[in-house]
């Protein structure tokens, strides 16, 4: 599930992904007047409970509107099929003295084994 076409377009890129996508058509943003009724929210659910859906991974934007989105999405979601979002981080080729704390904390909590 992604925001918009161009989020879409960014995860076609890296031809790691083979599923098909849902595209909200943004975010829900309160101060913006953006609630879950203005977003393709309801389709998202009714296709996930009537298509055996195995996993919806949430690919929102690391802002407090995206983790809104998530959080309001997984709620939903979560009775009918598992929900995963993908990690944040560092980007490559960067250093770890000029990135910020919550940047670190969530490649923390990315974090996967070494295999």
């Amino acid at each position: 599930m992604v925001a918009d076409s161009r989020d879409l377009l960014a995860l076609e890129r890296t031809r790691e992904f083979s599923g098909r996508y849902h595209v909200l058509g943004g975010l829900i943003s309160p101060m913006d007047g953006i609630g879950p009724d203005l977003l393709q929210i309801s389709s998202l659910v009714k296709r996930v409970a009537a298509d055996n859906v195995e996993e919806v991974i949430l690919a929102l934007t690391p802002s407090v509107e995206g983790d809104t989105t998530s959080l309001y999405v997984a709620r939903l979601l979560k009775p009918f099929t598992r929900v995963s979002r993908i990690a944040y981080g560092l980007p490559v080729g960067s250093e770890l003295e000029y990135a910020d704390d919550v940047t670190l904390s969530r490649a923390l909590e990315g974090r996967r084994d070494v295999d």
